[in-house]
């Protein structure tokens, strides 16, 4: 039978409906369509506070199984960094949460390592966090963080501008990043492979050490958007292509996409996944979109090395990856 994400134990229908329950009983939120939060400052009338939080998720797991974990630092700070840049803002700081089941300095040590380093790619600073031991919560650990950042009020993106026709730029992914995680895992595990078994398509490293590639941090935008007129931004995570819904209503024709990395080809061959769940669970090599008025297409190319790969196309709530429905 194909693998889908929910058969994995991951039901995307199923979590919204928990953020809405959950939501539904906060009485002190501002709404706000999109990627990160925004709060305004009280001494400074001019900007806004973005903020954004999240973590590494199962990704830890295939770190314990390699016993590698100086990488998923970088995924903690790309996560909630990419999510900053979604609604127009310059990240500026970030805490960290680590929770680990048993004191273990060697991997505090080497999670510390990935945590500096994508830091360092954002240009941000690590400001604070805490250590949590909480041997009866977790196993092996769990790392999360929160990125603050800030944007004029008369430049936040909120995609209100984007209009049919407008264009859709790609940019690459590094991989698989930090979603899909469990699908990924089921799957190999469920064929009977190890993951220090040789990648198929790159034999040179293990299924793990593909897994473990980390997030890109999509740097790029910040050029971007002081140079070019951008109407909507999207940082491809958890339910992939469907986070586009998240910017606009109007509907993509995602027609010339990205090539997916080898990785979704190799996770697609081993579980049967079908190409609508594909592209409902990971990035497939496209992990970050921007959207731009057609005028802006040479320039917006050449700043961040992406290509169009498609348009807002007047579908409703549709979104189309060449002749696969996504939505």
């Amino acid at each position: 039978m194909p693998w889908t994400y929910a058969k994995a134990g991951v039901d995307i229908k199923k979590e919204q409906e928990v953020v809405k329950a959950l939501s539904a009983e906060l009485r002190r939120k501002k709404e706000l369509k999109g990627f990160s939060g925004l709060s305004e400052l009280p001494f400074d009338a001019q900007h806004l506070l973005a903020i954004s939080t999240d973590g590494v998720g199962s990704k830890v797991l295939i770190a314990a199984r390699l016993n590698k974990w100086d990488t998923i630092g970088i995924d903690c700070i790309a996560m909630n960094v990419n999510d900053v840049y979604c609604v127009g803002a310059t990240p500026i700081a970030f805490v960290d949460y680590l929770a680990l089941e048993k004191p273990d300095e060697r991997i505090a040590t080497e999670i510390g390592k990935g945590l500096e380093e994508g830091a360092r790619i954002a240009d941000i600073y690590i400001v604070g966090g805490e250590t949590a031991l909480l041997p009866e919560v977790v196993n092996d650990l769990d790392l999360s963080g929160t990125c603050v950042g800030y944007v004029r009020k008369d430049k936040v993106i909120r995609g209100e501008q984007i209009e049919i026709g407008d264009l859709v730029l790609g940019m690459r992914s590094s991989g698989i990043h930090s979603n899909g995680l469990t699908l990924a895992r089921k799957v190999i595990e469920g064929a009977g492979l190890d993951f220090n078994t040789p990648f198929d398509y790159n034999p040179e490293i293990s299924i793990g050490e593909e897994l473990l590639t980390p997030t890109r941090i999509y740097t790029e935008v910040l050029e971007l958007l002081k140079r070019c007129e951008v109407h909507g931004l999207a940082h491809i995570t958890g339910s992939g292509f469907l986070k586009l819904s998240s910017i606009t209503d109007l509907g993509f024709d995602i027609y010339d996409p990205l090539k997916p990395n080898d990785i979704f080809k190799f996770i697609q061959e081993l579980g049967n996944i079908a190409d609508e769940e594909m592209y409902k669970t990971f990035n497939m090599g496209m992990g970050f979109a921007v959207i731009i008025p057609k005028e802006e297409e040479r320039k917006a190319i050449r700043i961040t090395g992406g290509k169009i790969v498609g348009e807002v196309a007047g579908l409703g709530k549709g979104i189309k990856v060449g002749d696969v429905k996504v939505l």
